[in-house]
């Protein structure tokens, strides 16, 4: 098979969908790979890297959509690469299409193929491809939570962890998953007050076993999370239903109890965002206020952290993309429940019930 790889062109995105190791991979088993010419300088890597791994450089996206058959990105395909898109394509990247109707038209009207990152299963019912970028995502959250409680940047001029005889910031997530227990393992690190808010008791019994009495736990009743948006000084959305929209936990409301200067953090809002006051922004422009509260709501946070995150992607998306090019898109999902759970789009139909309902469009299965 022959499959392509673009550069990058989201804001501030310079993450690439496969690292010379990977193609070096596929070239082994016998596949064509066309990358577009400084697709990996973002993170350091070379044409030369490419080259000497067994790729063909091509001198732009245009030469790569006409040379490939599986096109593999990271971030959602922009305008200008739907438009590329032809019913032979296969698309394999991230897509987030529920809070995206213009995108999920755009890849319709293309007729290519297209699976999805994040909706990919395993067979423990986790989500295997979103896994590394969600513990990318909970680990940063805590990071950019701290720079921006500082006074300078219009924060509340709150330490995390405090110092003796000051008491440190209170932090709630909002979600026990993978994205929840990655930002409190490093907000416990910095010494912060951590609760943690689920709705499922399982989670939090399996939480209160892995921190023990480093956090609290909290059934997320919206009474409680009415209180724990008044108290905490930064509040860490991390809820996920997968291929579905977020639900919006903290309305506009909550918000005006907030404490001035405290922040909120919405690891959600590739899927619209569990915040009321939400919408998304973008590393040139990360946040804003509303009613004195800091929002950082940027769609693609491990983009800040590319070299790290791309090669956290690469390690699990890697088995995946060679089984596609060894086997075909039809076979492969037909041997492989848990990629077919990916298939987002094909045929100019919607294949996700949980996308189409997020969408108001009728779901046809494959």
């Amino acid at each position: 098979m022959r499959v392509g790889v673009p550069k990058e062109i989201k804001v501030h995105e310079y993450r690439v969908g496969l690292t010379p190791a990977s193609v070096a991979e596929l070239t082994a088993a016998g596949h064509e790979v066309i990358v577009e010419t400084k697709a990996g300088m973002g993170i350091d890597f070379s044409d030369k890297a490419y080259i000497d791994a067994g790729a063909t450089i091509a001198p732009d996206a245009d030469a790569v959509f006409a040379a490939a058959d599986m096109i593999v990105k990271v971030k959602e395909p922009q305008a200008v690469e739907i438009a590329r898109l032809r019913p032979h394509h296969l698309l394999f990247t991230y897509l987030h299409l529920a809070p995206d109707p213009d995108q999920a038209k755009g890849l319709m009207e293309s007729g290519a193929t297209c699976i999805a990152y994040e909706t990919v299963t395993s067979r423990s019912g986790q989500l295997p491809l979103l896994k590394p970028m969600s513990e990318v995502a909970g680990r940063m959250s805590i990071q950019v939570a701290a720079h921006y409680l500082e006074k300078e940047q219009g924060g509340r001029g709150v330490l995390l962890g405090g110092v003796p005889g000051v008491a440190p910031a209170k932090i709630a997530i909002l979600g026990g998953g993978v994205s929840g227990i990655n930002a409190a393992q490093m907000a416990t690190g910095l010494r912060a007050d951590v609760t943690i808010y689920d709705i499922s008791n399982d989670r939090l019994a399996e939480l209160d076993m892995h921190f023990g009495s480093q956090i609290k736990t909290a059934y997320a009743s919206k009474a409680a999370i009415a209180d724990a948006v008044k108290q905490a000084e930064v509040v860490i959305g991390a809820v996920l239903i997968p291929g579905a929209a977020a639900p919006k936990l903290v309305t506009r409301e909550m918000l005006k109890t907030m404490k001035r200067g405290s922040v909120l953090v919405d690891i959600s809002i590739d899927q619209g965002g569990c915040f009321e006051t939400s919408r998304a922004t973008t590393h040139s422009d990360p946040v804003y206020e509303v009613d004195g509260v800091i929002h950082y709501c940027v769609a693609n946070m491990p983009g800040a952290v590319a070299r790290t995150s791309a090669f956290a992607l690469n390690n699990a998306t890697l088995p995946f993309v060679l089984k596609l090019a060894n086997q075909g898109a039809e076979a492969a999902m037909l041997s492989d429940p848990h990629l077919a759970a990916g298939l987002n789009v094909s045929g100019g139909k919607i294949r996700h019930e949980a996308v189409a309902e997020a969408l108001g469009l009728p779901y046809e299965p494959a």
